[in-house]
């Protein structure tokens, strides 16, 4: 599936790699990308490292709201953390999204200036949450409101409102930063996959187009490809879906709602309608493409003259406290740097992260990322790590299991369906894909689980930490750097 911003773009041209260089910054999205050009204007020698092409993950895939209300995360964060903490967070994404504003200004990147709003979808839980955040933002200092009737066609019970939010498309902002970013002598190398880092007192990042040895590493992927800090083990990846639409007229605002199902609604230029929502966690659902149906079912009954355009999903990722790991890397000796965690927030969460980074690198810091760095991990966040990997362990093991006693059907899987299954004593996961047979190892290259089949994006996902495959067994997104093995089916043909 391909986003509305992907769609019609052709692939950003890679630049060689070099052998030297002063920072290596791995993931051409938002947070790398920005990361890079304010170490590129500081007179650095920079690349990006990406391991497919510019957007390909997240950022173009996301709904793209430069938002400081994020939809109930101020009142759950006041739950675990002090005010101190999350107010330093709030100014941290307050800040990250000025800079993204200004330099949208700066570059004539065009975006739209919209109210943000977290709606209250009924009288009961829903108003609840919706009021805790509008009485959470405004301790935190945001200039909200609460509006009773918002100009929308489906049922609310009004919602919080922050005024002077933008939105955008994140493709026409990446291809600036990659326009500036050569300007300023950096490089950006696509088809680079990072397989990993030699020694932190030398650093050489080896990846897939070669070596480059360097001062610093900044790991701005959806979660650190190096499983240094097991920062794999402290975040929970998950899938949400999108679909724009064309519509006569679409509401001039950012909403999302305050209890579930998530409802994310937006315009975008061209008389367009976007509708989000349905996440779940990566591989642990019946039917991914059921999720999409109840997108468009919801989208239906509301605004019945939608037109779908284009369907897509994006994966982010959530910490265990629900504040993002930026900073330097346990056993990186101050070279490897880290940045994961924004909880679907990263057009701000991401800019804010590559100012913090870029200015430890620079040998300064940013005054708001000193509480969230000092934060402690209380009782309850705790308890989420223990929850997040018991659940793990209980994927591993009841993967395992399930192969262990169902064997490969002996007639191969109807068109774009998937199974996995023995074959022998071999765990195989096989689909059909343009008619041809695809057969693969069934146990993820990162820690061994056993992958479930992506009826809507016909991939294979990993349950235990949200790495994804092709069909044919590549990697779309980590902490897995191999591909699946490819595994021969006697008597069956291959594509």
């Amino acid at each position: 599936m391909t986003s509305l911003w992907r769609a019609s773009r052709p692939q950003i041209t890679s630049d060689d790699p070099p052998e030297r260089c002063d920072d290596v910054v791995v993931g051409a999205g938002i947070t790398g990308l920005v990361t890079a050009l304010l170490l590129a204007r500081a007179g650095r020698q920079v690349v990006v490292l990406e391991a497919r092409d510019v957007g390909a993950v997240t950022t173009g895939h996301s709904t793209a709201k430069v938002s400081v209300l994020q939809g109930t995360r101020w009142s759950r964060l006041l739950r675990d953390q002090s005010e101190e903490v999350v107010g330093a967070h709030v100014e941290g994404n307050r800040e990250g999204r000025d800079w993204l504003l200004r330099y949208c200004e700066e570059r004539d990147v065009p975006y739209q200036v919209r109210p943000a709003v977290t709606y209250a979808p009924d009288r009961g839980q829903g108003l609840e949450r919706a009021r805790e955040e509008l009485d959470a933002a405004s301790r935190l200092g945001l200039p909200v409101h609460w509006a009773r009737d918002l100009p929308v066609p489906f049922e609310h019970a009004g919602g919080v409102v922050l005024d002077d939010q933008a939105q955008l498309d994140p493709m026409d902002l990446l291809t600036a930063l990659v326009e500036d970013l050569r300007a300023h002598g950096g490089r950006v190398v696509t088809g680079a996959r990072v397989t990993g880092v030699g020694s932190p007192l030398r650093p050489v990042v080896r990846h897939t187009r070669g070596r480059t040895r360097c001062a610093h590493i900044v790991l701005a992927t959806g979660t650190p490809v190096l499983d240094r800090g097991g920062y794999f083990a402290k975040v929970s990846a998950s899938r949400s879906y999108a679909i724009a639409h064309e519509h006569p007229d679409p509401p001039q605002l950012m909403l999302i709602s305050a209890d579930g199902p998530t409802r994310s609604v937006r315009d975008a230029p061209g008389s367009l309608l976007l509708v989000g929502g349905e996440g779940h966690p990566v591989g642990r659902t019946r039917s991914e493409a059921e999720h999409l149906e109840r997108l468009r079912a919801w989208t239906a009954v509301h605004f019945p003259d939608a037109v779908e355009t284009h369907a897509w999903s994006a994966q982010d990722y959530r910490s265990h406290d629900g504040l993002p790991f930026v900073g330097r890397m346990p056993r990186g000796l101050g070279h490897v740097h880290v940045a994961t965690g924004y909880d679907k927030w990263g057009m701000t969460g991401g800019v804010a992260a590559a100012l913090d980074i870029s200015a430890d690198i620079l040998g300064g810091s940013m005054s708001w990322s000193r509480p969230v760095h000092r934060r402690i991990t209380r009782p309850r966040a705790a308890a989420r790590i223990v929850g997040m990997n018991a659940r793990v362990g209980l994927d591993l093991l009841s993967g395992a299991a399930g192969v262990a006693v169902r064997p490969l059907r002996p007639t191969r899987p109807p068109e774009g369906e998937g199974e996995v299954g023995r074959d022998g004593i071999v765990p195989v996961a096989r689909a059909m894909i343009e008619g041809r047979t695809c057969a693969v190892s069934a146990l993820c290259t990162h820690l061994g689980g056993v992958v479930e089949w992506n009826d809507a994006e016909r991939t294979w996902d990993c349950p235990l930490h949200g790495s994804r495959f092709a069909a044919t067994g590549e990697v779309l997104e980590g902490p897995a750097s191999r591909p699946l093995a490819q595994r021969r089916i006697p008597g069956e043909p291959q594509g």
